[in-house]
C-alpha cells in the first residue's frame, strides 16, 4: 500500500535533496532520498512512496534507467527534475512513464503546486466512485470501480495518467475536447499549454488500445483543436 504523503526525492546533488526535502516537510509531507537510479528503485520498493521526484542526469545509474524500471511495477506519479529544457527530452521522459516534467532551476512554489496536483489526482483516482461501474466503448472496456481497462476482453496495463486520460475521453465520448480542457482535467488547473504531454500520452494509449496505432479508429486527433474518443 502506498504511503500517500511520502515523497521519494532522487538527485545526486545534496543541496537539491536538502532544499526540496525541507520545503516538502514544511508543507506536511514525509520524505526519503536517494542519490542514484539503482538506489531509487530499491527505496521505492521498500517504502512504496506516494510520489517520486526523479532527476535524470545522475552518475553511476541515471534516472532514465530508474524510470523505466519503476514503471514495470510502480503506478504512482513520477515527476522529473532536469536541467534540460529540450522538448525531445521531455517527450522521451513522458514516453518512458513520467507524469510531469519540471526544469531546473525551478521555483519552490511551482514545485509544491505540481506536487499537490499529482497527489490530488492520484487520490481522486484511488477514491472515486461512479454510479456506472463500466464504460463500453467499441472494443475498449473501462471498469471504473476496479480501475481496470480491457481491450477485446484482455486486461491492458495503464499508468495512472494514461488511465485518467482515457477515462476523461471516455466520459466525453464522441465529443471533441480541446487540448486545454484535457490538460486541466487530467493534470490540473495549473496546466494548459503542455501539448507535448498530450501527444505523448495519446500515442501511448493508441499503442496499447488501437488495432493499428498508425491508423487510429477510436482515439482521434482533431487538428488544431484536441482529441475525441468515438464509440
Amino acid at each position: 500500500e502506498m504511503n500517500k504523503k511520502d515523497v521519494l526525492i532522487v538527485d545526486d546533488d545534496p543541496k537539491i535533496l536538502a532544499f526540496v526535502s525541507s520545503h516538502l516537510k514544511q508543507n506536511g509531507y514525509t520524505t526519503d532520498t536517494a542519490t542514484d537510479g539503482a538506489q531509487a528503485v530499491e527505496k521505492a520498493a521498500l517504502i512504496q512512496p506516494g510520489l517520486i521526484i526523479l532527476d535524470l542526469s545522475m552518475p553511476i545509474v541515471n534516472g532514465t534507467w530508474a524510470l523505466r524500471r519503476l514503471r514495470e511495477w510502480y503506478d504512482g506519479p513520477i515527476m522529473i527534475l532536469s536541467a534540460t529544457n529540450e522538448e525531445s527530452e521531455k517527450v522521451d521522459a513522458l514516453d518512458a512513464g513520467a507524469d510531469d516534467y519540471l526544469t531546473k532551476p525551478f521555483g519552490i512554489g511551482e514545485l509544491l503546486a505540481r506536487v499537490r496536483t499529482l497527489f490530488r489526482r492520484a487520490n481522486l483516482i484511488d477514491t472515486a466512485l461512479n454510479h456506472e461501474s463500466k464504460l463500453e466503448i467499441g472494443h475498449i472496456t473501462i471498469d471504473l470501480s476496479a480501475k481496470l481497462v480491457y481491450r477485446d476482453g484482455d486486461e491492458v496495463r495503464l499508468t495512472r495518467t494514461e488511465y485518467e486520460l482515457l477515462k476523461t475521453l471516455s466520459i466525453n465520448k464522441n465529443k471533441i475536447l480541446s487540448h486545454s480542457e484535457i490538460l486541466k482535467e487530467v493534470w490540473g488547473p495549473e496546466y494548459g499549454g503542455e501539448t507535448e504531454y498530450l501527444r505523448t500520452f495519446i500515442k501511448q494509449l493508441r499503442r496499447k488500445l488501437e488495432n493499428d496505432p498508425s491508423r487510429p479508429e477510436q482515439i482521434l486527433t482533431q487538428p488544431g483543436i484536441g482529441y475525441r474518443l468515438i464509440s
